[in-house]
């Protein structure tokens, strides 16, 4: 596929870029010169095609007369952009628990395994003990726990951030990071949430059944397992030891 363009002006601020006529452009080069010419700052630009100039976007071209100026908006063609590559979780950044920003990159090279939880679960003190042992035995050999407190599975977590860091470093003496309170199902679930369980569904579907499902993510980011609020962390260590890369 090829994108013929014809004395094809393309403004922006100060930059003016001339198109040679009837030069031809493969639709990824094309594509990326009409969206990194264009500043961040620049929410609009103006695109002025010359009279019965050609864009051929499929097999035949298409055949356009404009007297007027065409406006498109550049920061929906980078939202396109950016959901066509593959995603992964270090493309996130969420709060921690005292309201600061984490940009999940911070991560890459180090396994991760991301729990939602909650003080007040039938599952609260086997999985916090077990995930403290995990944690222990294998952080310096690069496994990150990701704890993501909620309160959507019978009110489990109702406390303000402080409580549920000090009930945790407290009683459970946890070591590893704690984030701000998150929906994790529907609209309003945290776009991190959104993306793991588009990445790996569960048995009867997408959304998280209770407190403590848990996901393991690679080195790069990728989603390479989901476990149930009911598989012990314990269970899952030979998947944490695979995914290190330890015999």
């Amino acid at each position: 596929m090829s994108i013929y363009i014809s004395q094809l002006p393309m403004l922006c601020s100060s930059t003016r870029i001339i198109l040679r006529k009837n030069q031809i452009l493969g639709p990824i080069s094309a594509f990326l010169l009409l969206t990194n010419q264009f500043s961040n700052n620049s929410k609009q630009t103006h695109l002025r095609f010359s009279h019965r100039s050609s864009v051929s976007l499929f097999s035949k071209p298409i055949r356009t007369e404009f007297s007027r100026p065409l406006l498109f908006d550049f920061r929906s063609v980078r939202a396109m952009a950016s959901q066509s590559q593959t995603e992964s979780v270090h493309n996130f950044i969420v709060k921690d628990a005292k309201g600061n920003d984490v940009d999940l990159s911070k991560y890459k090279g180090k396994v991760l395994l991301i729990v939602n939880v909650a003080s007040q679960c039938g599952l609260t003190n086997s999985n916090y003990t077990e995930l403290n042992q995990v944690y222990e035995k294998y952080k310096d050999q690069g496994l990150e726990i990701l704890a993501f407190p909620c309160n959507q599975f019978g009110a489990q977590e109702p406390g303000s951030n402080e409580q549920i860091l000090e009930f945790a470093c407290t009683r459970f003496k946890a070591e590893f990071p704690i984030f701000d309170k998150v929906d994790v199902n529907g609209n309003n679930a945290a776009p991190l949430y959104k993306f793991l369980k588009s990445s790996k569904g569960g048995i009867f579907g997408d959304s998280i059944k209770w407190n403590f499902s848990k996901f393991l993510v690679d080195k790069d980011g990728n989603v390479i397992d989901r476990y149930a609020p009911t598989t012990s962390p314990l269970s899952i260590e030979k998947d944490v030891k695979k995914a290190l890369g330890i015999a």
